[in-house]
């Protein structure tokens, strides 16, 4: 359908970025119910170093923001070519990274243990393969050229 600047390797890429979107939204489904069963899940995995600011809001909030990003990275899953839902998913992943490193170093109330570095390196990962992918992705131009050419 797009006439892609990347070569078959980068498509085979795509396919395995596809597949590690969705893997890492159902993960993340399953950390949305975790929050919303028991908040004290965020307190002895996540936030270890100020257990205590853990409390069922705060957990509900964690959970939801959870849903959004997962929802996004699925989107980004079912269409990864469409740039914008690109964009938006990979901030997501900019977003979370953030979020655990400040938690981790600014704030002190997520120690580098296990639960913090394993969303981490699952937003490190994806950033550094969707910044590979990008340039798969067609530019709105090209969309627009390629549904012209299939109306005529």
């Amino acid at each position: 359908m797009f006439s892609c600047r990347c070569s078959v390797k980068m498509s085979r890429f795509l396919n395995v970025l596809r597949s590690w979107l969705l893997m890492v939204s159902v993960i993340a489904v399953g950390n949305t119910v975790q929050s919303f069963r028991d908040y004290s899940f965020l307190s002895q995995k996540l936030y270890t170093g100020t257990p205590d600011y853990v409390n069922g809001l705060q957990a509900r909030t964690f959970g939801i923001w959870t849903l959004l990003s997962s929802i996004i990275r699925c989107a980004c899953a079912i269409d990864i070519q469409n740039r914008t839902l690109y964009h938006v998913t990979l901030w997501t992943f900019v977003l979370a990274l953030g979020h655990f490193l400040s938690e981790a170093f600014i704030y002190k109330t997520a120690p580098l243990t296990i639960g913090v570095m394993a969303p981490l390196i699952v937003a490190s990962v994806s950033i550094v393969g969707m910044l590979i992918g990008f340039q798969c992705i067609p530019e709105p131009q090209e969309v627009m050229g390629a549904r012209q050419k299939k109306r005529t």
